[in-house]
């Protein structure tokens, strides 16, 4: 009875597994389920290009996109002016 019991509870818990798995009304490629359940297009693909910059020319103060800006000694994604100067954080 045991052994009965435990093949019941192990083929309900596969077959519950399997059914979440289906995809059945899926929206396609580059769309996605938005409010209500209507199928909206995804937003556009931005590449980022990368930075192609000589060594040791970083420019204080400059930001440079995908790094931020260069004080000095690290890279900060932030600035703000403070007292007459510069404040990275």
């Amino acid at each position: 009875m045991k052994t009965l019991l435990a093949l019941a509870i192990g083929a309900t818990a596969a077959l519950t597994v399997a059914s979440a798995a289906q995809a059945e009304g899926g929206c396609g490629l580059a769309y996605h389920r938005g409010p209500y359940g209507r199928c909206v297009p995804n937003g556009p693909v931005v590449v980022a290009r990368p930075v192609v910059v000589a060594p040791g020319a970083f420019r204080v103060g400059v930001f440079y996109p995908g790094r931020g800006y260069w004080d000095g000694h690290r890279w900060w994604v932030h600035r703000a002016a403070w007292h007459g100067g510069w404040r990275y954080y």
